[in-house]
């Protein structure tokens, strides 16, 4: 039996349906179009077409772009001054540093400068204990999408097995908190991992992020899981993912599809956090 696909493509286009509406009550209630600053260093091609995309849909939402782009032999100083200035500014709603930034700069002392509250990427250390503690704050984009996907697909988290591969504190790490406080039984795996398909097979929702090309297949997978694969990799014949699609799609209940799965929701949940920051920073929440 084939498995149904998961329509990321659509699923994002709903979120962002709603992040627009939102704005637009946010206007109405008083409130500002939430300012969303995309800082560009250098001018690295697929940065480029990441930012341009993420400002595109932005505008789309009602929200300000407030992009700032600075050259590639840019020194630490200056942009930390940047990321200073956009921090201090009330219509800045959130500030996404896009990485990688040039080697010669210090990117973590760059995104420690972001604070907690316009951190609309997830990625600060104050972010990143929030959620640790399951205090409320912004989650990292990635994750977030592949919880709003299981929610949107009626996938129950309440007690069952899941499995992630990998333990990237982009994906792999906040992706096992989120599905904990789901009440997932949750079990992380990565490249070391002994008969890692034995215990993929263990999951009920198997979420692979690992960067490995076509790391899972069939024989990883239980009968009727749900598989989201959070992968992306170009090869001569198209893109590909984490997981071995075609075969796992044979034995899995649901899966993503790479393209058109998990890609299109990071783009979404970084506006629905950038409505969530504004709004909190206007005291105008519900």
């Amino acid at each position: 039996m084939t498995a149904e696909l998961i329509d990321g493509t659509a699923v994002a286009r709903l979120v962002r349906e709603d992040v627009a509406k939102g704005v637009a009550e946010l206007v109405a209630a008083g409130g500002t179009p939430p300012g969303l600053a995309t800082v560009l260093i250098g001018d690295d091609p697929a940065s480029e077409v990441y930012v341009r995309n993420k400002r595109r849909l932005c505008v789309t939402a009602g929200m300000a772009d407030l992009h700032r782009h600075l050259p590639g032999d840019v020194d630490q100083d200056t942009a930390a001054a940047l990321v200073d200035e956009l921090a201090a500014d009330p219509a800045v709603s959130g500030i996404l540093l896009q990485l990688p930034t040039p080697a010669h700069l210090d990117s973590e002392a760059l995104l420690a400068r972001i604070p907690a509250a316009k951190d609309v990427d997830g990625l600060t250390v104050a972010n990143a204990g929030l959620l640790a503690q399951g205090r409320p704050g912004l989650r990292p984009c990635t994750p977030s999408g592949v919880i709003e996907l299981l929610d949107r697909y009626d996938v129950p988290l309440s007690g069952v097995e899941a499995v992630v591969v990998g333990r990237s504190v982009l994906v792999g790490k906040p992706m096992a908190q989120l599905l904990l406080e789901r009440n997932a039984t949750v079990t992380i795996c990565h490249s070391r991992t002994r008969d890692l398909a034995e215990v993929c097979r263990r999951a009920d929702v198997l979420v692979v992020a690992a960067g490995i090309p076509g790391l899972v297949g069939a024989d990883g997978v239980k009968p009727g899981a749900t598989v989201i694969d959070v992968g992306i990799h170009r090869g001569e014949d198209g893109l590909h993912g984490d997981v071995d699609t075609a075969a796992v799609a044979e034995v899995a209940g649901r899966i993503t599809p790479v393209p058109g799965g998990v890609g299109p929701m990071t783009i979404a949940m970084l506006l629905a956090n950038t409505l969530t920051a504004a709004i909190a920073q206007q005291g105008l929440g519900g």
